[in-house]
């Protein structure tokens, strides 16, 4: 999935499989905070589809601390709404163990990822243009840009 170019568009380069086996070490590590990114399967065939979950970003922006909500799906899985389903249970979980930053939570992506900024929006969550950042981890990306979105928790 992390080196799919369709997956990875959004994204400043495709990832090597020693990136992405990186990756997933530091989701599960993320999980001794008691919180972190859930592998998504299809019911019918128990397929890989892609993960869904909270993460907190390393960084510093205007928003953090916080506690971003966010996905990643194969494209063969795309248009099938999980990413959407699996945020709608992973925020009810959500708001039964985790202690939010300000009681709200975040998910950003750059400005032209129209496919998440639907999945956003269809959860509620709302974009104000004055929160809007450029990436502090991408200075020299051209999508540096990024769209914010919050809800209330």
């Amino acid at each position: 999935m992390n080196s799919d170019p369709a997956v990875m568009k959004q994204f400043p380069s495709l990832l090597t499989t020693e990136e992405s086996n990186s990756f997933v070490d530091r989701i599960i590590e993320s999980w001794q905070r008691g919180y972190g990114l859930w592998v998504v399967e299809r019911r019918d065939s128990g397929s890989f589809v892609g993960f869904v979950g909270f993460s907190q970003p390393g960084w510093s922006a205007h928003f953090t601390p916080c506690i971003e909500i966010g996905w990643r799906l194969s494209s063969l899985s795309w248009g099938n709404r999980f990413a959407t389903e699996g945020a709608v249970v992973a925020l009810s979980w959500a708001r039964e163990n985790i202690v939010f930053p300000r009681n709200e939570v975040v998910s950003f992506t750059t400005t032209a990822n129209t496919r998440s900024r639907r999945v956003m929006e269809k959860l509620g969550l709302v974009h104000d243009e004055s929160d809007d950042f450029d990436h502090p981890l991408l200075p020299d990306w051209p999508n540096r840009r990024h769209v914010l979105y919050r809800m209330k928790i």
